[in-house]
């Protein structure tokens, strides 16, 4: 199965097996839903279906079925949960991404010099193009309009203008 991770699993909240989920969905409403069942990586740690889902302080807090006390909570943090990218359909926005859409796409400089290949899509308080250089090593290059003008996931290429200094050797 081919997936997208839509949440990482946290900290146990309170007593009662709840955890608290690093979203990493736009549209958690729908996602995280009560009698929802997900998916897991490691896969031997799901399916998980979840019971309850509330907001508190900002962050989302889930309890699962057959998850009833700290210590089972505990046993699931750092599990990924994800759905399979063929359910999830394609964004109405031309200017905007899956992750699974970018990776493995050729990136190149606006002047045309071959940069290398995304390997990852990092979301830590800016989104970052994670490339994959030809003679080994990465560029992380934040994924904002400015640096990155154009995408064209049917051709396979990313188009960067990066500013002086964060790509050294090119």
């Amino acid at each position: 199965m081919n997936t997208l991770v839509v949440g990482r699993i946290g900290r146990p909240q309170g007593i009662r097996g709840e955890v608290t989920v690093e979203v990493r969905t736009d549209d958690p409403g729908s996602r995280f839903t009560p009698g929802a069942v997900l998916a897991t990586e490691p896969e031997q740690a799901g399916p998980l279906t979840i019971e309850q889902a509330r907001w508190h302080s900002g962050r989302l807090i889930l309890s699962f079925t057959g998850v009833e006390d700290r210590d089972a909570a505990e046993d699931l943090r750092g599990i990924l949960l994800v759905v399979d990218y063929a359910d999830i359909p394609p964004s109405d926005d031309p200017d905007e991404f899956h992750d699974q859409e970018l990776l493995g796409l050729d990136v190149v400089t606006v002047q045309g010099a071959e940069v290398g290949t995304i390997t990852e899509v990092r979301h830590i308080g800016q989104d970052l193009l994670v490339i994959g250089r030809p003679g080994g090593g990465e560029a992380l290059v934040p994924f904002v309009r400015a640096l990155v003008p154009e995408v064209d996931v049917k051709a396979g290429r990313v188009v960067i203008d990066p500013p002086a200094g964060l790509l050294e050797d090119l």
